[in-house]
């Protein structure tokens, strides 16, 4: 008999592997070319790291897992906290929409050099980097503003989490500006922008909570001295 912790778990992978086919599929579809190069990449891309992500998940941290699938305003998270996610989800989804509009079926942005292109292909190498080592240094990487007491929640400050102190934004930074460069779309580059100024503006209301309600966490800011960029802030 399943138990009811492993039903949730099969939800849960069935959603992520649709997630992980559903978003490349869209990119081409908008794009209204099928063999359009950059869009592959950047799918291809994207299955990777969620599949190894999911994977990894599924294997070594299932509780990570279910929380990373709770939703907006579950359990003890910060009340604004709600309308930053809610933010981030509105401006994914027109992120995700206007790139290939942008890019490919309509062409509205004049060609990005060759080397912009591999500049943005880079970034999405270290975003992978970041993005990976963050859900395994840190099992307690919630998607919400809110301090997990049920699971004993202290400080991690190793793995990347020694380089700064939000790995998992900067990996998502280098995501959202990377991308657009790669897919050669000025529009998604602006709403990339944006994302990034909204994760920073986040970043000072999540350690806000977590100096006042994570022990150890003052410690550790004296100690990882960087926020988001490695020598400058």
């Amino acid at each position: 008999m399943i138990s009811e912790n492993n039903k949730l778990s099969a939800v849960q992978i069935i959603l992520g592997l649709v997630y992980l086919i559903m978003i490349p599929v869209l990119t081409l579809f908008l794009s209204g070319d099928w063999l359009w190069v950059e869009g592959w990449i950047f799918g291809i891309w994207l299955i990777v790291i969620s599949g190894v992500t999911l994977t990894y998940l599924v294997q070594k941290d299932p509780e990570l897992l279910k929380e990373r699938f709770k939703q907006p305003g579950s359990d003890n998270q910060k009340e604004w906290d709600k309308y930053v996610i809610y933010a981030l989800e509105l401006l994914f989804l027109a992120w995700i929409v206007i790139m290939p509009i942008d890019a490919k079926r309509y062409e509205w942005t004049i060609d990005f050099p060759f080397w912009l292109k591999l500049l943005g292909g880079i970034e999405l190498l270290i975003s992978f980097f970041f993005l990976y080592r963050s859900f395994t240094d840190n099992t307690f990487l919630s998607p919400m503003v809110r301090i997990q007491t049920e699971r004993k929640h202290h400080v991690v400050s190793t793995g990347v989490y020694g380089i700064v102190r939000h790995p998992m934004y900067l990996g998502a930074i280098f995501l959202f500006i990377g991308t657009p460069l790669l897919l050669n779309s000025q529009y998604g580059l602006l709403i990339g922008v944006v994302v990034s100024l909204l994760l920073v503006a986040r970043i000072f209301g999540e350690e806000k909570t977590l100096v006042e309600e994570l022990a150890g966490y003052e410690d550790y800011k004296n100690r990882v001295k960087y926020r988001l960029i490695p020598l400058v802030w």
